[in-house]
Formats: C-alpha cells, structure tokens, sequence
C-alpha cells in the first residue's frame, strides 16, 4: 500500500510539472506570436487538404489567434492534462499522440479547403473523454471517480462538437474527443492472462516386489 501511494505521488508531481512546463511553452509562443502579429499561428497551423502541412497537427496545439483563445483554454487543458497524466507518463504521452493525430486528421480532411487551424481546444476534448472513460474500461476506483467528477463540471463544453459557433472549429473538437475515446480504449489495462496449468504430479510407482517381476519375466518369455 505505501508503495502505490508513493507511486502515485511520484506520478502526480511528474504530471503537475509537465502540465507547468506544457503552459509555459503555449504561453511563450503566444508572446511571440502576438508580436508577430499572428504569423505564427497562420504559417504554423493545419491548413486542411495540403499534404505539406500535415506535420502542422503536432503544431496546431500550441498555437492561438488571440488572448481570448488562449485564455479560453489554458485552465481546462491544464486541470484535463493533469488528471490524464497522473496515472503515468508513459501513457499520457501516447494518449496525447492519438488525440493529436485524431484531431488533426479530422480537421485535415473535413474541414472547409484553406482553412487555417490552431488552438488547444482539441486536445481539451481529448483529454475530457480521455479521463471520463479511462476508470471505466480500466475498473480502477480512483479513476471512475474522477470520470464522474469531470464529467459533471464540463459536460457543458460538449456542445463544442456541434457546428453552433462561428469562427469555432468543432471538427478539431470533435476530432479531440473521438481521439481521446480510442485512446482510453487502446490503452485500458488488459487483465494478466490466465497462468498456465501446472503440470500433472507425477503418480508414483508402485513397488513391485522380485518374485512377480520374476514371474512377468517367465511370463515374457513363455514359460
């Protein structure tokens, strides 16, 4: 017990450090792109149905189009990052591939030709079905509790994935979301498969005693 709390510990400050250091990088960028007046965001983002700028789904996280945007999802993607994370680095990083992937493929090739996309708004939805199904497929108590916990506070959002607001690319949500999903599925704990059968003991012999291993003999041989 005192080893899984220390784990658990050490996994939580490892989590709580990298979503930090994950918000000082967007926040930096955002400086500099607002310098730039954005031009970051424009040659950086996903534009869709250009083959050359497929790359850019692993850059559209990172990058805004205003301090409204950014505001808008820092907090989220901090507190979804955190409580994805804390279970283990290892995992969160490959759910963050697959919800990467998911959304910018998603936006890539559904959303309307030229169309330039950047925010982290994805990766919020990601990380939301993410948490919210991980407890379940994995029958982890801690887990489930926390699914509820934030599926409660930010069911709300979920109206992202509809095509409502202007100017909003739901596609990179619902993208976001769907990855999250299958990454919870992918990367649900597999029960340890069944041990194989111990071998039969073997039975003992039964003693024979030498005068009817004498007789067998003679038998044998015809006598």
């Amino acid at each position: 017990m005192a080893s899984r709390m220390t784990r658990l510990f050490s996994d939580s400050r490892d989590a709580l450090f990298t979503m930090l250091g994950v918000q000082a990088v967007i926040w930096s960028v955002q400086v500099l792109n607002w310098l730039d007046d954005y031009g970051l965001s424009r040659e950086l983002g996903l534009r869709s149905e250009r083959i050359g700028d497929l790359p850019e789904m692993f850059t559209m996280p990172f990058l805004h189009f205003s301090w409204e945007h950014i505001e808008a999802n820092s907090w989220p993607l901090f507190v979804l990052g955190f409580l994805s994370a804390y279970r283990g680095m290892r995992k969160f990083l490959l759910a963050s591939l697959v919800i990467m992937v998911s959304g910018g493929l998603t936006v890539w090739l559904l959303e309307s030709p030229n169309t330039v996309t950047a925010g982290a708004s994805g990766m919020v939805f990601g990380y939301l079905g993410y948490v919210v199904l991980r407890g379940v497929l994995d029958r982890n108590v801690l887990d489930a509790v926390v699914g509820v916990a934030v599926a409660a506070v930010y069911s709300t959002i979920l109206i992202g994935v509809l095509p409502v607001t202007p100017g909003v690319s739901w596609l990179g949500h619902l993208g976001g979301l769907v990855g999250g999903i299958a990454a919870a599925f992918l990367l649900r704990d597999r029960p340890a498969g069944q041990r194989a059968p111990k071998p039969a003991a073997r039975t003992a012999a039964t003693p024979v005693s030498p005068g009817a291993a004498l007789l067998k003999q003679l038998d044998d041989l015809g006598i």
